[in-house]
């Protein structure tokens, strides 16, 4: 993210690199798919964007260098909501609860 402008992030996370140590990594977040996108919200690897059109005006910016009117926003907002349809049902494992020797999440340590 941030072809035209850099993306300035609210977030210490830096993407794959804390997976695999290469710096090649570094700010490269998964991508979801479009589908059901309008209930994926907030938007972004943090969460910056808490709505659609929001989403969508950051990154006409960063990504295209373009700044869309209220009109092309609502059309691609638009064509975005087209793409939802029925979440998919599944069953939540039961997990076994924790103790006081389980190791706890440390997501941004390095």
């Amino acid at each position: 993210m941030g072809v035209v402008e850099p993306y300035k992030a609210s977030s210490p996370a830096e993407g794959r690199v804390a997976v695999t140590g290469r710096d090649a990594d570094r700010f490269n977040f998964k991508v979801p798919t479009l589908r059901n996108a309008e209930m994926a919200y907030p938007y972004f690897h943090d969460g910056a964007a808490d709505t659609l059109p929001q989403a969508v005006d950051t990154m006409g910016r960063v990504q295209l260098g373009k700044r869309f009117t209220p009109e092309e926003n609502a059309k691609i907002v638009a064509f975005l909501k087209t793409l939802t349809g029925d979440q998919p049902s599944f069953k939540l494992p039961i997990l076994p609860p924790s103790a006081d020797k389980t190791p706890r999440p440390h997501p941004f340590d390095k």
